[in-house]
């Protein structure tokens, strides 16, 4: 039950990360992420105001105390944070020009390649990862997503990671740019990778929860996924 009175009105200040549909439309208040986040925050009795920045500025404001919470967190984030259950899992791929012809069976095989990948993916995405994105010297992320698209299908870099939603919902937007009709290859080497909201105060946390509880028990969870069922 959505709590009434003065706590209904609290507001709650959580940052996301920049454009990346069809998790997070920026500025749109919209987004299949965006969407889960408001709906268990409303049913916690908060009121969502979303501040949009590259992740690694989002980290720091937590950590500064600028923000309420982050989303597309993990207790891997390297943050000190009180961090909600999870509330979504991407499915991150390595991805290639399939002309390149790689074999790529492990993420320990992308060590031996260019990389591009979004911020904070280095800790975000496991420990395995960490150290081969320590290790290698032509690894980089990126704060706005749209880029590694760009960067694949110009050659500029050999292998993206990133969700293969989010690349395919790109490839509109510069397919006047690069070619993006040549053939991909994905390579499952990544775990789904399980995300939270990142609070500063427990009690914020303890609260998202019930409210993600909420909506899963609810069917209001399922509805929204069904809303980007064709993203």
């Amino acid at each position: 039950m959505v709590l009434t009175g003065a706590a209904a009105a609290e507001p709650l200040h959580i940052g996301f990360g920049t454009h990346k549909p069809p998790y997070v439309f920026e500025g749109e208040a919209r987004g299949l992420e965006y969407d889960l986040v408001a709906a268990a925050a409303r049913e916690a009795g908060f009121t969502l105001h979303a501040h949009y920045a590259p992740m690694e500025r989002l980290h720091l404001a937590l950590r500064r105390g600028d923000l309420d919470g982050i989303a597309t967190t993990n207790p891997r984030s390297g943050i000190p944070a009180h961090y909600s259950a999870t509330y979504i899992h991407y499915h991150n791929a390595a991805v290639a020009l399939s002309s390149r012809g790689y074999r790529i069976s492990s993420i320990d095989d992308l060590a031996g390649y260019s990389v591009s990948t979004f911020q904070r993916a280095r800790y975000l995405l496991g420990p395995q990862f960490q150290a081969m994105a320590a290790a290698n010297p032509r690894y980089r992320e990126e704060a706005q997503q749209i880029n590694r698209n760009r960067l694949l299908y110009s050659g500029r870099v050999e292998v993206v990671v990133g969700d293969p939603r989010i690349l395919a919902y790109f490839n509109r937007e510069v397919a006047g740019q690069v070619d993006t009709h040549q053939a991909l290859t994905w390579y499952q080497v990544l775990p789904a990778t399980p995300y939270s909201v990142g609070f500063r105060l427990d009690k914020q946390r303890a609260r998202f929860d019930r409210g993600l509880a909420a909506i899963r028990a609810s069917g209001e969870y399922l509805r929204i996924e069904q809303r980007y069922a064709d993203y």
